[in-house]
This record gives structure tokens, C-alpha cells and sequence, in this order.
């Protein structure tokens, strides 16, 4: 059936009128039990605290109730996906795309469409289905640095990041193209609102500014914590959770909401699975609003459905980008505009890094 699709920056303009006009619907069609004696349904995690909290939350619920069980293939593999659909040979069925990624993924047609038959299309907010995958929750790269680096205040935007002058010291950032292109871009004053599409040249101009500066582009969360946790960095663009996580942990860092960048993770199925009809029933079982909030609360992600935060203590969504004061301060990747840049994007960035 067809699938429909929006862009994720239309969701931003709409949610708030979208609420109120929705506020009671649910997230997906009715679940329609299976055969309890089912194979099991394959799905691909990060591994670690995510893993733990899905299986808690996501996992174990959807099993209970579909009698389908669930086996677990970490860590999230792009590569992996794409040899399942060129060999036909199947180590998952389910699995989480951040935004360029799921455009590459639909582009090379490794991802199945969804299914509208058991995904209620109406009930999700604006943006939340987008090409082939359906977001189910978010996180942000924010700006985080040691207070004991800085007696007067770290950095509190890209610019004051970039100014090595002014907040002196080492720096890290990710080394993944789509998420720290925009990044170098805010740093040379493009507002939030004009980031997209990206000005390459002037970006990896503002990169040469800082590069001398980067002790390291990191690749993997728990590598990033450690460097700020270690004190090797002053300063370091972070995925929230591993900036919260180290506040609890009693590190002393500062978290800087303003022009954090949100990248969404889109539930998708493998192209191709013979197991795409229980992988779609899964993924409508993930969106539940009262599942979806424990994931979020245990993993330190955040919803894409703001309906979920009525299930979640207003302590612990303040800790959240898509939390409504967070999220002012905040932009989303513009997915539609980004698309056609993603292979000169990542090229340059590659080269950028290297020499």
C-alpha cells in the first residue's frame, strides 16, 4: 500500500495545532495478535542502556501481547542492512535510522515501505512518518563543557564553541558529516532558520577555523563521555544523554540547550524480510505513548510525540530536547533540503578530517 510522508521541519510548524485537534487519537492501528507459536522477529539495537530500556519497555510488551519473541543483533549497522538486502541472507528485521541515514537507505532501496495497513498513517503528529521510516524518538547534539575549565561560563552557542580565544582549550566533535556540517554553520552566524540547504563552502571554512583545535573526532558515544569525563576536552559537541548522564554521575558539566540540533531515529524494516508483516506490528506496538515514555525516561531520549509527556514527570522532561522550552531553543535537521547534499556533504567531510 502506499505510504505517506512528510517533511520533519513541517512538524515543527504544525504541532502545536495538531495537539489540540488530537490530543485523545492513538499512534497506531489496532494490534491484531499473531500465531503465538511465531518465529522470532530479529531487531537491531545500539547495544547497552538502549537495549536494556527497549527491552523493558518495547520488547517485552510487544512479545506479551503478539506471543512473538524478540532476538536482539547490536550494534545498529548501516553496512549490515545494505548486504541484507543485496544477499537476501537476514540477521535482523527491524531497525533505527537517523535522518541521513534514512535517506541514503531509501535511496538504495534497502528499506520496505510501511505498511499502512497496520500503521494508522492519521494518528501520527506531522512529520513523524517521513519517506520509509516512522521517528520514535529523538535526541540532540548539544554543546557541553567543564565548569572547572571555565570560572565564568563555557561556551553557550556555536560561536562561542568556534572562539578558542575567548573559551580557551581542546574541543571534540562528532565525526559524522550530517550532524556537524550545520554545526560549523551556525558557528559562522547563519541563524537556525537558514541553515538549510547548507553553504558547504562556508561551512568547512568555519572548519578550518577550529580544526587546529579538535583533539578529537569522536564515534562513538561512551567515547565521547570519557573525554569529557577525563577532562582531554574543554568543551565538546555531545549527544545529550551522555552530557545528563555524566551531570548524575556528579562530573561537573554544563549543558547548553541553545541551538542544540535534533536528530530523530526512525524505526524502518528491512527490505526484503519475509518477516516485514510482525516487524510493522512491532513497530506500531514501539508507539505507544506509555511504552514509548519508560524507553525514553530509562534510555535518556526524548519523544517525538509530544502526547508522550503526559506520561512523564515534569522533572525528567526538562532533561529533554523535544520538551516544549527545550525544543524553542533548538532546530531539526531539514531532511528534504539535506538529501540531495548527503553524498558531496560526507566526501568533503571525509577529506576535510583527514588532511
Amino acid at each position: 500500500m502506499k505510504n505517506e510522508t512528510s517533511n520533519p521541519s513541517a512538524g515543527r510548524r504544525s504541532v502545536v495545532k495538531w495537539l489540540g485537534a488530537a490530543a485523545g487519537a492513538s499512534v497506531c492501528a489496532p494490534f491484531v495478535q499473531t500465531a503465538r507459536a511465531a518465529d522470532p522477529l530479529f531487531v537491531n539495537t545500539w547495544g547497552g542502556d538502549w537495549e536494556k530500556a527497549a527491552a523493558a519497555h518495547l520488547f517485552e510488551p510487544f512479545t506479551k501481547e503478539s506471543g512473538i519473541p524478540i532476538r536482539t543483533v547490536s550494534p545498529v549497522s548501516y553496512a549490515k542492512l545494505a548486504a541484507q538486502a543485496r544477499t537476501g541472507v537476514y540477521e535482523f528485521d527491524v531497525t533505527t535510522l537517523g535522518g541521513g541515514e534514512l535517506i541514503r537507505a531509501v535511496e538504495a532501496g534497502l528499506v520496505e515501505k510501511i505498511d499502512t495497513s497496520i500503521i494508522d498513517m492519521k494518528q501520527l503528529p506531522p512529520g513523524q512518518a517521513y519517506l520509509s521510516g516512522i521517528a520514535t524518538h529523538a535526541f540532540a547534539t548539544v554543546i557541553a563543557s567543564r565548569k572547572d575549565k571555565f570560572a565564568n561560563g563555557g561556551p553557550q552557542n556555536w560561536a562561542e564553541f568556534w572562539d578558542t580565544q575567548r573559551f580557551p582549550g581542546p574541543r571534540s566533535l562528532q565525526r559524522y558529516a550530517a550532524r556537524v556540517v550545520p554545526l560549523a554553520l551556525l558557528a559562522d552566524g547563519v541563524p537556525t532558520n537558514k541553515v538549510y540547504p547548507m553553504d558547504l563552502d562556508r561551512a568547512f571554512k568555519s572548519f578550518d577555523r577550529l580544526k587546529k583545535d579538535v583533539r578529537v573526532w569522536w564515534t562513538q558515544g561512551q567515547q565521547s563521555q570519557q573525554l569529557l569525563r577525563d577532562g582531554e576536552v574543554n568543551a565538546i559537541a555531545i549527544w545529550h544523554g551522555r552530557a545528563l548522564s555524566l551531570i548524575r554521575q556528579n562530573v561537573p558539566v554544563d549543558l547548553v540547550w541553545n541551538q542544540g540540533e535534533i536528530d530523530r531515529a526512525y524505526w524502518v524494516v528491512a527490505k526484503g524480510t519475509p518477516r516485514a508483516k510482525q516487524a510493522w506490528q512491532f513497530i506500531a506496538s514501539a508507539l505507544k505513548a506509555e511504552r514509548l515514555a519508560k524507553f525514553c525516561m530509562q534510555a535518556d531520549y526524548s519523544p517525538v510525540d509530544q502526547r508522550v509527556f503526559q506520561y512523564i514527570p515534569e522533572a525528567q522532561a526538562k532533561g529533554m530536547p523535544t520538551y516544549p522550552a527545550n525544543y524553542r531553543l533548538t532546530f531539526e535537521q531539514d531532511l528534504a533540503k539535506m538529501g540531495p547534499q548527503l553524498n558531496e556533504l560526507s566526501r568533503r567531510f571525509d577529506q576535510f578530517v583527514v588532511r
